[in-house]
């Protein structure tokens, strides 16, 4: 059987593809844990990586059908399964870019929100149809009311079972950016090479204070102080700070920089 993860990787970033076209890219056993593997293969090497889907679907969510059959055998591990593989990527230290190609439902919107940066095409549609099994979205509805959206736009998602297309998407802030199919992973892959370029302990800590302010830390203070401590973290791991600073003292660009 072919692996239904493709990993492709390149200078400091990878790409990850969930290619099981045929069920809409939905996660069955085979790709969950393919996805864990590969995600510790990359741990160390990669700095940024970027998740899609093959064909039209970005990831259909969980794969109910295997899912049933499981039930019936008296097995009922992939909740608990898919949640580790959702919290292994926002444990990751590299930064995770979803390149949304299309239909992204349930766990495909799941997998949207707990990336750190996301690219959707204007061919994206994102839903969850839990509500159509009398099922609240227990993975998704989280993750997209921790995503930053209002609770009407939650609620949308999730009481209504209508979808949402790239556009609104990005109008919502559930994704950076919304563009047309052909510049879809040409963006992404410009997005991730752009960030490979940077230091992975400041990645890595900057992507942790970011899932730390606001959602546990809300004072200012608080918050200010936090930031003073992510980069007393940074130049005690790496000297990477010190060297960006002299280069820039010297008038050297650094990663990044602009004109």
């Amino acid at each position: 059987m072919a692996d239904p993860i493709i990993l492709t990787r390149h200078q400091g970033w990878a790409e990850l593809r969930i290619d099981r076209e045929a069920k809409r890219n939905a996660m069955d056993r085979a790709s969950r844990r393919g996805l864990l593997r590969a995600f510790e293969s990359l741990r160390g090497e990669a700095r940024a990586i970027v998740l899609t889907g093959t064909g039209g679907s970005f990831c259909a969510g969980m794969d109910l059908k295997e899912r049933e059959q499981d039930r019936e055998q008296g097995l009922d591990d992939a909740g608990e399964e898919w949640i580790a593989v959702n919290m292994a990527i926002r444990a990751h230290p590299a930064i995770f870019i979803a390149a949304v190609n299309g239909l992204a439902l349930g766990g495909g919107a799941t997998l949207i929100n707990v990336c750190d940066l996301a690219i959707a095409s204007t061919r994206a549609s994102i839903g969850c149809p839990e509500m159509g099994f009398s099922t609240y979205p227990g993975m998704a509805g989280p993750a997209i009311q921790l995503s930053g959206v209002t609770r009407k736009q939650a609620a949308w998602l999730v009481l209504t079972t209508n979808r949402i297309d790239g556009a609104t998407a990005e109008r919502w802030g559930m994704v950076n950016q919304c563009v047309e199919p052909e510049t879809l992973l040409p963006t992404a892959t410009a997005l991730a090479q752009k960030i490979a370029q940077f230091d992975a302990v400041a990645l890595t800590e900057s992507k942790k204070a970011l899932d730390r302010i606001p959602a546990i830390i809300t004072d200012w203070q608080e918050a200010m102080d936090h930031g003073q401590m992510v980069n007393l973290t940074i130049r005690s791991k790496t000297t990477a700070q010190a060297e960006g600073s002299a280069r820039f003292a010297a008038g050297v660009k650094n990663p990044g920089q602009g004109v």
